[in-house]
């Protein structure tokens, strides 16, 4: 007798089972899918302890007639397909029949529809696989499916599932996904008692993220309306030696594949510890793809830390033959058919839409207590010298308070009680008995503030508040008023207050500086009087043989020196002699740690990076108003003035309405 056999629909069902529902969160999801195909427009997901005990989801789509709800609980049973040439061009969420057979074969699941083809609807009842019952029903259009006791039968699957709390979270964020997906529809979820979400209709994406996220959040985010490229393949009849762009200038042929990208992304200021507020939605299906994770990450490259993440809400639609749904079992991955061209797409029109707005930070007016960091301060952030200043000053205070009282002070002499002093020889520190802000003279910052008169009871107007300034091209006309701690230069605009980081700002400019003479092939260079001799370790050799090109490129001109050592004879001229050997150790470092997986474009624009931070304006240095001025147009003229090339924001926004409501006065 044969080895081979085959199995059982029951073992079939539950091995498919293993695949598809993975969590309470995967029944929700295929069901909801399910109705999104089905037509609905207004949709009810009901939960009980997590989804494990109860999963109730009604709509009103088309609902099914009896003979088609009792096939549809057969494998590979699907309205979808119908021969293998659908499968190249599937434009629906559901296709593969697997869903209600393997969610049934693992759960006690009931299912009440009604097409408005025929006078009754169907009841079926199924329980582990089994069907138990099958009748007509007096039933409403749309279908209904209860699901309880989720994993009943399998308990080997259900105590891998978390607490209630975090499978409850599971199904949140997905129905909070879906939502967001269309906007045209009404979604309601609720946990026993507790309603969740409750979004209606809306007429915009911009409507449902303020219904979903309301006005803070909506307020940090850049929209980018709707971008377009078309992407123009050849006939079939032409060999693939000929060049596609000879068609691109042909207006008729061959017909362009058109990809549009909306959507919304937050600014550089915000940044989240990991990708869960990340939303990437291809076709209208939610998905998590590597390709369009990497291009918006590339996006954000030296604008944010390379430890955080955005908020970003993206919708990319395209022929249904560019991308195939059919890689994975959850249809939660795709792969696209060009994906070089989406990739570049996706990062391009993010790029951009950045240089456009220029968002600028604000501050909040939430007090401390009821502030969190979105991510870890410090550690994630290199090259930062403040940061660092400030660690070596607390370190002191700590040993300080651990060593006991600090001896008397001579007579005449009071030291001010927030100047910290380190318990052994100097250190550099910030010098926080620095005198008071210098106000320089000239005439007030224009705008209706200071063209109105208060009222009699010492209030504004409403409308002679200034609208808030929202992007940073008001930095060109900012007046500087003086420095804080001769490393913050305060300001004043049409609207507010600004306070700009001296040390990033200086850092930006020069980044694209020093960008623009690399892609010119003219970088300042300067000739080392004795060349300078490093020696490397055997992973810092082999990753200088990696970059010599790039550093070489860069300004920088080195030759192999014996083992293991190289000689530098010239260096940018931006960059201070003290600094030389410490900024080529630091290129290293990056190249060994977090560059290797990296493109070229993002090797480079590290090394200019580097470049920038260690040429530009330090903290603790004191500016005339002159040199504030250029700083502040200068900065006003880069491209992208909102954070350095590593991440950090370069200029906070305290705007008058902050101002006014911070005092009471609106």
């Amino acid at each position: 007798m044969g080895r081979i056999r085959v199995l059982p629909d029951q073992v079939a069902n539950k091995i498919a089972a293993g695949e598809v529902v993975e969590r309470p969160a995967s029944v929700v999801k295929e069901l909801l899918e399910n109705s999104l195909d089905a037509g609905a427009t207004d949709l009810r997901i009901e939960v009980e302890s997590g989804g494990r005990r109860l999963i109730r989801i009604v709509d009103d789509g088309c609902g099914m007639l009896r003979d088609d709800a009792l096939l549809a609980f057969e494998r590979h049973a699907t309205s979808k397909l119908r021969d293998v040439k659908d499968l190249l061009s599937i434009a629906t969420l559901g296709f593969r029949g697997e869903a209600l057979p393997s969610i049934a074969s693992v759960s006690r699941l009931l299912l009440e529809t009604r097409s408005a083809e025929e006078p009754t609807g169907t009841r079926i009842e199924i329980a582990g696989g089994k069907m138990l019952r099958c009748e007509e029903a007096a039933l409403g259009g749309g279908t209904a499916i209860t699901v309880r006791d989720l994993f009943y039968n399998v308990p080997a699957r259900k105590k891998f599932l978390r607490t209630e709390q975090t499978e409850l979270a599971h199904i949140a964020s997905l129905v909070t996904h879906y939502s967001l997906a269309h906007p045209d529809k009404r979604f309601r979820l609720g946990s026993g008692p507790n309603e969740l979400l409750s979004v209606t209709p809306v007429a915009s994406m911009k409507e449902r993220v303020y219904q979903v996220f309301g006005s803070q959040i909506l307020d940090d985010l850049v929209e980018i309306g709707l971008r377009e490229r078309d992407l123009f393949l050849p006939p079939p009849s032409v060999p693939p030696s000929q060049a596609i762009a000879e068609y691109q200038s042909e207006p008729d042929e061959p017909p362009a594949r058109r990809f549009r990208l909306s959507g919304f992304f937050s600014r550089p200021q915000v940044q989240k510890a990991n990708r869960n507020s990340i939303y990437i939605f291809v076709n209208g299906r939610l998905i998590r793809d590597r390709l369009v994770m990497h291009a918006l990450t590339s996006a954000y490259h030296n604008l944010i830390p390379p430890a955080a993440y955005p908020f970003a809400l993206l919708f990319l639609e395209c022929d249904a033959e560019e991308v195939d749904v059919n890689v994975h079992p959850s249809k939660t991955e795709v792969r696209f058919r060009h994906g070089n061209f989406v990739h570049d797409f996706v990062r391009d029109t993010l790029r951009e839409r950045l240089m456009e707005s220029r968002p600028a930070p604000s501050f909040s007016p939430a007090p401390a207590a009821m502030r969190t960091p979105s991510v870890q301060p410090a550690a994630a952030l290199p090259y930062s010298e403040f940061s660092q200043m400030i660690e070596d000053a607390e370190g002191a205070e700590a040993s300080l308070r651990a060593a006991g009282p600090a001896p008397a002070e001579p007579a005449g002499e009071v030291m001010p009680e927030y100047v910290l002093r380190p318990a052994v020889g100097p250190s550099p520190r910030l010098d926080f008995s620095a005198p008071p802000i210098e106000v320089a003279p000239g005439p007030p910052p224009s705008g209706k503030l200071s063209s109105r008169r208060l009222d009699m009871h010492g209030e504004f107007p409403p409308d002679a508040i200034p609208a808030p300034e929202t992007s940073l091209s008001a930095l060109s006309d900012l007046r500087p008023l003086g420095q804080i701690h001769e490393s913050f230069i305060i300001a004043a605009g049409r609207d507010g207050l600004w306070i700009i980081d001296q040390h990033v700002a200086h850092e930006r400019i020069l980044f694209e500086q020093v960008l623009k003479q690399r892609a010119a092939g003219r970088v300042e260079t300067q000739r080392l009087l004795m060349p300078l001799i490093l020696t490397l370790t055997p992973e810092q050799q082999i990753d200088y043989a990696r970059i010599a090109d790039e550093l070489t490129a860069s300004g920088f001109e080195t030759e192999p020196f014996g083992n293991r050592t190289i000689a530098v004879k010239s260096a940018p001229a931006a960059v201070p002699a003290p600094d030389l050997e410490r900024i080529l150790f630091e290129i290293l470092e990056t190249a060994e740690g977090e560059m290797r997986g990296a493109s070229l474009d993002d090797l480079r624009r590290n090394i200019c990076a580097s470049i920038a931070c260690r040429a530009a304006i330090k903290i603790n240095m004191r500016l005339d108003f002159a040199k504030m001025e250029w700083l502040l147009k200068a900065l006003a003229a880069t491209d992208c003035p909102m954070s350095c090339p590593h991440g950090r924001p370069i200029a906070m926004h305290y705007s008058t309405r902050e101002i006014l409501k911070a005092f009471h006065r609106m």
